[in-house]
C-alpha cells in the first residue's frame, strides 16, 4: 500500500502508538508503517481530530472589513478547526436558494478548509428551497433581537418551527430575552439580556418545537439553560473562561450576546461540562473601529474560532477536563449532529488532524489570523496546533500555510435529492 500521508507514531485513544495511513482524504489504514510521499512524526504531539466549529460568521461582503473566507478560515485552520459552520445573518441575510448559493460560491473560492452554510430564518425565507440548495441547517434563529437580525414572535416563531420540522432539518436557535434602555456598562448588558431570561427563552423555544423536531441551542451562558434545553446545547469558551469581572465596565471588546455572566455563573457552566453536547466559538468579529464606539451602539461579538481549541486543550493540560471529552465537543459529536463524515483514528474516517506540542503559551493578539486584529482571551493559557492536516494534506505548519483544502459539506436536503 502507498499513501499519500502518513502520521507516523500517533498515540491513539486507547494508548497504542501506530501509523496512520491516509490517502484520498480519509484513513485508509492504523497500523504498520507504510510508503508515502509525506510523512509528519507525531511521537512529540497530541493528535486531535479536526475541530467543526458549529457556529461561525465569516463575514465577507460589505462586512468583508471584519473578516472574509479566507482570513477567517485561515485562523480556523491555525486554532486546529477544519470544519466550518457560517451563520446566515449577513448583509443580506440568506433567504432565498439563490443567496446561499452565491454563498457557497464564495467560499468555495476562498476557504482553506471545510466548510457548510446555514439557511436564515424570518418571514418570507424560503426554507424549502434553501435546504434543497444544501443548507445544511437553520438558523441561527432569533428568539430576540441581536447583531443584524430581528427577533422573532412566538406565534412566528412556531410556524416556522414546523416547516423546519417537515423537511427533517435542525434548528439553531438563539434564545434571550431583551429588556430595558440599551446597556452602558458590561453588568447593564448582563441585566438586559439576564441569565434567567436566556432560561425562560429556551423553555419557550423548546415548548414551540414540535415533538421530536431537532432544536440545538446556541451559546448557552447558564446552568439554568442548560438544564432548560430540550435538544442539544452548545457553549461557547468565551462564556467558559471569560466573565465580566475580568474586564472594564466600559470594555466594549467584552461586549457579545447573550452577555458575559459573572464569576459564580461562569463556574456554574463549568460544573455542566459533561451535559454540554458541543462547544462552538461564535466567532462574529467586529473592527476595533467598531468596537470604540460608545458602549450603547457598539457591536455584540468577539472573535473565537483561532482560539477555541488551544484553550480546552490547555484545560486539559490543567486537568480540568478530559481529552476524550474535548474530542467528543469539538469534533466528532458535532460531525454527527450534522451528519458530516468523522475525522478519526478509523479505516474510512475524513483525514483531517491537528498536532498539538506540549508548550502552553499565553495568547497574543498579534500572532493571530483573524482580520480584525485583537482577542477578548488575550492572556490566557492556550496549546496551539504546530500541524494541520485537512482532507489527507498538510494544510498548516508552524505558521506557514500550504495549499488551500476548500470541501463543501451540505445538508441532507441537498443530498437527499442528490439520491433520488
Amino acid at each position: 500500500m502507498t499513501a499519500d500521508l502518513v502520521l507516523r507514531n500517533v498515540t491513539l485513544p486507547t494508548g497504542r502508538r501506530a501509523d496512520i495511513v491516509i490517502a484520498g482524504g480519509f484513513v485508509r489504514h492504523v497500523g504498520a508503517p507504510v510508503r508515502a510521499d509525506e510523512t509528519i512524526d507525531c511521537s512529540r504531539f497530541t493528535c486531535l481530530p479536526g475541530a467543526v466549529d458549529m457556529h461561525v460568521h465569516m463575514r465577507g461582503g460589505v462586512q468583508a472589513e471584519k473578516e472574509d473566507w479566507r482570513t477567517g478560515t485561515m485562523s480556523a485552520v491555525a486554532g486546529g478547526v477544519t470544519v466550518v459552520v457560517d451563520q446566515p445573518n449577513t448583509v443580506p441575510p440568506l433567504t432565498t436558494p439563490e443567496l446561499l448559493r452565491a454563498r457557497i460560491r464564495e467560499a468555495e473560492g476562498h476557504a482553506v478548509c471545510g466548510f457548510a452554510v446555514n439557511a436564515g430564518v424570518m418571514p418570507g425565507a424560503d426554507l424549502e428551497g434553501m435546504w434543497n440548495a444544501g443548507a445544511m441547517a437553520f438558523g441561527e434563529t432569533f428568539a430576540a433581537p441581536s447583531s443584524y437580525s430581528e427577533g422573532l414572535d412566538p406565534e412566528t416563531l412556531g410556524g416556522l418551527f414546523a416547516r423546519i420540522h417537515a423537511l427533517g432539518g435542525l434548528a439553531t436557535v438563539h434564545a434571550e430575552e431583551v429588556s430595558g434602555p440599551a446597556p452602558t456598562t458590561l453588568t447593564a448588558h448582563d441585566n438586559a439580556r439576564s441569565g434567567a431570561g436566556e432560561a425562560r427563552a429556551v423553555r419557550a423555544a423548546s415548548a414551540l418545537a414540535p415533538g421530536g423536531m431537532r432544536l440545538h441551542f446556541c451559546h448557552m451562558s447558564t446552568a439554568a439553560s442548560i438544564e432548560a434545553a430540550r435538544g442539544m446545547v452548545e457553549v461557547t469558551p468565551h462564556h467558559l473562561f471569560l466573565s465580566r469581572e475580568m474586564f472594564e465596565e466600559d470594555d466594549t471588546r467584552a461586549r457579545m450576546n447573550p452577555p458575559l455572566r459573572d464569576e459564580q455563573t461562569r463556574r456554574g457552566l463549568w460544573a455542566c461540562w459533561d451535559k454540554i453536547d458541543v462547544i462552538a466559538s461564535d466567532h462574529a468579529p467586529h473592527t476595533l473601529r467598531e468596537k470604540a464606539l460608545p458602549f450603547q451602539i457598539a457591536p455584540s461579538g468577539v472573535p473565537g474560532v483561532e482560539t477555541m481549541v488551544p484553550l480546552l486543550v490547555a484545560a486539559v493540560r490543567n486537568r480540568r477536563i478530559t481529552l476524550a471529552s474535548v474530542m467528543e465537543k469539538t469534533s466528532w459529536r458535532p460531525a454527527a449532529i450534522l451528519g458530516i463524515p468523522r475525522a478519526g483514528f478509523e479505516p474510512g474516517d475524513r483525514a483531517d488532524f491537528a498536532l498539538y506540542p506540549d508548550e502552553v503559551t499565553r495568547i497574543d493578539a498579534s500572532r493571530l489570523h483573524a482580520k480584525c486584529g485583537w482577542s477578548p482571551f488575550e492572556g490566557l493559557n492556550a496549546v496551539f496546533p504546530e500541524e494541520v492536516v485537512v482532507r489527507g494534506r498538510r494544510a498548516y505548519s508552524c505558521g506557514e500555510y500550504y495549499e488551500p483544502q476548500p470541501a463543501w459539506y451540505p445538508g441532507q436536503g441537498f443530498l437527499s435529492a442528490e439520491d433520488k
